[in-house]
Formats: structure tokens, sequence, C-alpha cells
């Protein structure tokens, strides 16, 4: 299958916004703002910022100098460049990882759609222990969350059916925008509340004390996870990128706007959440059960206000879960479409069913039916093994590979597009991926596991 059959990007802004909005996802809004909040503050993003130069950037030029040289799927992409050796393994790796993450992230994606229509319904208006116990009654169900989640999947499918310039590009343009302005729609609104400063403060006031080798291991991890590294979701997007795209401009751009969301969603947590004196928990507690408590508290003088800014919320959230779901699912459907010669529509519901069974299970054991395996809920177990230990693993032998199993002549080219721009760096990037950013992702994978 040539690079002509199976399409690509249509724009350089087409490029950043879908491969950005792969990165942007749940994470940016529950976990990094509290990880900034509780580590130091600025300090956190101080560090968090030097671990993405010294690990983001060089992980991403990674998968993209694979997945452009190959113009193919993940798998395809590490064989052609390895001329036969098992790397292959590598892809196929990170397409396994890749649709695990999308069923089980489907059932967080779906309870973000549940809430958005419960907020357009009115449904979570009351004190602390009825939101509380709503969301407990909720995600332990048996039919709703399980059609939440089948529905998500099925508009991310919805997308991908209809190609990279048809699908994912034009949906990009149009998701990626929605997200930022109403991320600045709630930040402009959270800060206006009285004692929203104080919140402000405690985001970005440096406090070194709090800089110990914990605090260094979260920015580190952050840094990792934030941009997915290890899943293919890379490789893949960049597998449509055109010969002029500057892989490393653009892993700076991308990075950037990542940070920038992941800081705006915690100026729209902290300020709320410090009006009415809440203490932001972390994860899916903090946006389905503390939020819309602190919502109701910060605009009780304005109802109307609240229930918009409920509904705007939830929207956010659905965007940003749909940018990260799109990505996911695009890596098996070219997988299944190159490697199995299946059109583009059959090979995407290869992917839409597995990841409706990963997902209802995933559901299911939430409360509802007690599914375990290994001693966790299967929801837990997924999210284990992709990211303790598929993701640290796939993005340790991409570097390995770039750094040491390739042919750096190859390298060289599509780091420097053929010699024309960042001659320079090649070296200081080279020195990175053999050396600096195994170590990295060793400590992150040991971290992962509890050994450091």
């Amino acid at each position: 299958m040539t690079k002509e059959t199976r399409g690509g990007f249509g724009s350089k802004i087409g490029i950043i916004l879908a491969t950005a909005g792969s990165a942007v996802g749940l994470g940016n809004v529950w976990r990094f703002p509290y990880m900034a909040g509780e580590n130091g503050g600025a300090a956190f993003i101080l560090v968090y910022i030097v671990f993405i130069f010294l690990l983001g950037l060089p992980g991403m030029v990674n998968e993209f100098i694979i997945g452009r040289h190959s113009a193919s799927n993940a798998a395809r992409a590490y064989d052609k460049m390895s001329r036969g050796k098992p790397w292959k393994a590598v892809g196929l790796l990170g397409i396994l990882c890749s649709t695990i993450i999308l069923g089980f992230y489907s059932v967080v994606a779906g309870w973000c759609l549940q809430y958005l229509y419960a907020s357009i319904a009115g449904e979570i208006i009351g004190d602390a222990d009825y939101v509380r116990n709503y969301f407990l009654e909720f995600s332990s169900g048996v039919v709703s969350p399980i059609l939440w989640s089948v529905g998500f999947i099925l508009i991310t499918h919805l997308v991908i059916i209809r190609g990279v310039k048809k699908g994912i590009e034009r949906i990009s343009k149009l998701l990626m925008p929605t997200l930022f302005i109403l991320l600045l729609i709630l930040v402009v609104s959270s800060c206006m509340l009285p004692g929203a400063m104080a919140g402000v403060e405690f985001l970005f006031k440096p406090d070194f004390s709090k800089l110990d080798g914990s605090v260094m291991l979260a920015a580190l991890g952050q840094s990792f996870f934030s941009l997915s590294l290890g899943t293919a979701c890379l490789c893949t997007y960049a597998s449509y990128f055109g010969r002029d795209t500057n892989l490393l401009k653009s892993a700076f751009q991308i990075s950037v706007i990542d940070t920038l969301i992941a800081i705006l969603a915690g100026l729209m947590i902290f300020p709320a959440a410090f009006s009415v004196g809440a203490s932001p928990d972390s994860g899916p507690s903090l946006v389905f059960i503390t939020l819309p408590n602190v919502f109701q508290q910060a605009f009780s003088s304005m109802p109307i206000v609240g229930y918009v800014i409920s509904i705007l919320f939830y929207a956010l959230l659905a965007v940003a879960a749909l940018t990260s779901t799109i990505s996911m699912h695009e890596i098996g459907t070219a997988y299944f479409h190159e490697e199995l010669k299946k059109p583009r529509k059959t090979a995407a519901w290869i992917v839409t069913v597995a990841a409706v069974v990963i997902g209802v299970f995933s559901s299911l054991s939430c409360g509802a039916y007690d599914l375990q395996l290994l001693g966790m809920s299967m929801m837990d177990f997924f999210d284990c093994i992709t990211a303790q230990y598929m993701m640290p693993i796939g993005a340790l032998l991409t570097s390995l590979y770039i750094g040491w199993g390739s042919r750096v002549a190859v390298v060289n080219m599509e780091f420097t597009n053929c010699g024309t721009v960042y001659r320079r760096f090649f070296p200081i990037y080279l020195f990175m991926v053999r050396f600096v950013c195994p170590i990295l992702i060793v400590i992150v994978f040991l971290n992962q596991l509890g050994v450091i």
C-alpha cells in the first residue's frame, strides 16, 4: 500500500492540532493540576518542563521519525526501519496497548457524556452527599454506564471511518479550538470568584522546599504519560506527515499546547475550589464528585451561571476525551487496514468491537459485578498493565531502537529533513536518545512498580 493511497494530513495546522489532541486528554484536567498544586506549584511545573526537554521531546521525535520514514502502520513501521529484525514486536505492543486503553478509557469518557446530559437536565444539583451518591450509583450500574461508553466509542468510530484528512484532521480543527474556548471561559469565570487568587497562588507560587525525590519522580512520570509515549499513537500519526514537516518543531509546539492546556485546567479548578474552601482531590473523584459541588457553592448567588458552567465543564471533558480516543482508535485501524488488506470501515469495526468488549468488562467491574484479574478490578487491571508495563517498555525499546538499532544516516536524514534543518542539534538528540532517555524511562518504569 503506497503512501498516496493511504492519505495524509492536508495542512501543518492539521498536523499540530490532531497530534496535540492525541496527547491532550482527561489526565490534563484532573491529574496535572492536582500534582502541580500538591508538589510545589510553579516549582513542580518548572521541573516538569525540564523533563519535557529531556524525555518528552526526544521521545516524540523518536516516534515521528519511525512513522514518517515508513509511511505505514506502527507494526510495519518498525519492521521497515529494522530491515527484518524483530523490532516489529514493538509496534505490535503499541497497537495492543492503545486498543486496551481505548476500551477502558471509553468508560470514563462515557461518564463525561452522562454528566454532560445530567448537567443539562439539572440532575446533579444537591449537597455533597447527594453528588457523591449520584456518582457511586451511576458508575456501579449495569446498563447506563455501558450505553454511554459504547456510545462514545461509536462517536469515535464515525470520525475514524471518514479517514485522516476528512475525519481526524477536520474534527481536530473543530475540537481543539473548542477545547481552548471552553477552557478560557471556565478559567475567567473561576478566577473572578471571591477568594480565587488563593487558588492561583496555590498553583503558581513556587515552593522549592517541596522539591524532593518524590516530586522529581512525579514530574518525570507526568512528562512521560502526558505525551502518550509508548502507545504507537505518535508513530501512527507521523506516518501521515508530509516530507516537509519539521519534526522537532512540531514536537515542541505539541508539548507547549499540551502543557498550556494542563496549566489552564489548574487555573479553572483551583480558584473555584479555594473560593469555597474545598480541597481538590485527584482522579475521578475530583471531576465527578468534588467539582459539581464546588460549582454549586461558588455560583450559589447566580444559579444560572453555575448551571451553565457545569454544562461547559463536562462538554470540555467530553471534547478532551474524544481527541484522545480518536488517536487510539486510529492506531489499530491503520494496522488492520494495511496488514489484513481490509477496507478502512471493516478495519475500524474490528477495533471498535474489541474496544467495546474491553469497555463492557471494565465498566461492569466498577461495582456492578466482582470481575477481577490478579486481585484487581478489570478496570484497574487494564490501567495497570498499560501504564505500568506496556507504555514504559514500548517507549524504552523505541528509544533503544532509534539510538542503537537503526542506521544513523536514516535517523539523521529524518531528523534534519535531509540536512535542511537543525543539523547542529542532531548530535545532541542522538546522545539524549542513546543515554538520557533510556535511563529516565527505566526510572519511570521502576517508580511505577514501586521499586523506587
